[in-house]
């Protein structure tokens, strides 16, 4: 049976690494990092990547694609996308404005988790960001209005190697924490899981 994996209280965990916490997930693979904020009477600091401590962390090829979005009603849903095999990619999430509700999808050939999701709230405030593996999709929902989101890629986007299933597969069963107000036209088309599906070899 499929287990879903939801976002628990957490305390004290996670290895704290230089300029961030590491925190990993029920997913094999799957981390979110927390920035160390430096903060005095001017303002405060924090480091949104470093390529030593994202390599510890999981991430160890070079970033080929930086990506910004803006979504500007709460409640919109985004995904759930990934790309195919030779072009993969593995995906660092940031909230740099407002609230979203993150979630990846395992969908890696034999994973123990295959199926699974994990959802996490990233925002402005919790300085969270989370590393989605190769063979994952991702999606989103704004918990706020104007959410902005900052995307690190180690892939470059390949029209030809989209891939996607519904937000509301019943097969993956996200829990999305608001009534979905808007999805885009091409998100509404994708495609729903089908029996004998075997996921992604990467």
């Amino acid at each position: 049976m499929k287990r879903v994996l939801e976002q628990k209280e957490r305390k004290n965990d996670g290895l704290m690494v230089g300029r961030f916490k590491v925190i990993q997930t029920e997913i094999a693979g799957l981390v979110i990092l927390e920035r160390i904020v430096m903060e005095d009477k001017r303002g405060a600091f924090s480091r949104l990547f470093d390529a030593e401590e994202f390599r510890n962390a999981g991430m160890a090829n070079q970033i080929l694609q930086i990506n910004h979005s803006i979504t500007r009603i709460k409640g919109t849903a985004r995904g759930l996308h990934y790309q195919h095999p030779p072009y993969a990619e593995l995906k660092v999430v940031t909230c740099l404005k407002g609230t979203v509700y993150d979630v990846a999808v395992d969908l890696r050939h034999g994973s123990r988790t295959f199926l699974s999701w994990h959802g996490e709230f990233l925002s402005e405030t919790n300085k969270k960001s989370i590393i989605i593996p190769r063979g994952f999709a991702h999606g989103f929902q704004t918990m706020t209005n104007d959410s902005e989101l900052l995307y690190l890629h180690d892939a470059c986007y390949a029209p030809e190697a989209e891939g996607g299933f519904h937000i509301e597969d019943k097969r993956i069963g996200i829990k999305w924490p608001l009534p979905i107000s808007m999805v885009s036209e091409r998100d509404m088309k994708l495609p729903t899981i089908k029996d004998g599906y075997e996921g992604i070899k990467t």
